[in-house]
């Protein structure tokens, strides 16, 4: 299912935050080209992808300034089903044509649960990579210890890292605490911008490990759901 309206809003605050913050921009400025260009885009099922703010120039602080205004005035709203595959198929083709040539092209995607519509999510990355394209991930897991719902998934970090992510280099941060949001995104950010990584890697190969985890139960738990409701 969909985040909810408090994940939404930590999501939205996180990244607001994230693109004001003052490391976040001291990577940029030191970067090999001292810029970037970015897209925020916010999906949910098949049919559900808004860009909230077009590809924009962060070459500085108004830049940025801009930017995050621009996403914090829009906000985020609550959509149906949860389309990774969908999400990452449909960035990918953002980036052909955009008035930017970039050395790196890389899709973040933030979610609080495994793909339940659309292309399986594995088969989604592999074109995506396919296409010279980096996914890294922002799962966030805020409900540990509590009692989980039907479409909550325990070890969605290591559905994210064996299904998700892919391409050079690619990784995941993992959201524990509501709390620690921003904190996450900046890491992610600085972590992109640099080209640093953080310990937790998985290695990207033309050989791949078998997933740890099935790629599809996501799927499978909406099909359980939906015997459940005749």
């Amino acid at each position: 299912m969909s985040m909810d309206n408090f994940e939404k809003q930590m999501q939205l605050q996180g990244y607001v935050a994230a693109m004001r913050d003052s490391q976040v921009l001291r990577a940029i400025e030191s970067g090999p080209h001292k810029r970037i260009a970015v897209i925020f885009v916010e999906w949910g099922g098949v049919n559900f992808q808004n860009i909230k703010v077009p590809w924009t120039l962060i070459d500085g602080n108004e830049a940025a300034i801009r930017f995050s205004e621009q996403l914090a005035r829009r906000g985020l709203t609550a959509l149906p089903r949860t389309s990774i595959s969908s999400a990452a198929l449909y960035s990918a083709a953002l980036f052909e044509d955009n008035g930017f040539n970039g050395t790196r092209r890389v899709i973040d995607i933030s979610g609080d649960g495994p793909n339940n519509q659309g292309v399986f999510v594995h088969h989604a990355r592999d074109a995506v990579v396919s296409r010279g394209i980096t996914i890294n991930g922002l799962p966030v897991m805020l409900r540990a210890g509590q009692a989980p719902g039907f479409f909550d998934l325990a070890k969605l970090d290591i559905y994210y890292e064996d299904c998700v992510i892919g391409g050079p280099g690619a990784f995941i941060v993992r959201v524990r605490n509501a709390k620690n949001f921003a904190r996450a995104i900046r890491r992610k950010l600085i972590l992109e911008v640099s080209g640093g990584q953080p310990r937790v890697i998985r290695a990207q190969s033309v050989w791949r490990a078998p997933p740890r985890i099935d790629c599809r139960i996501g799927e499978k738990l909406w099909d359980e759901w939906l015997l459940d409701q005749d």
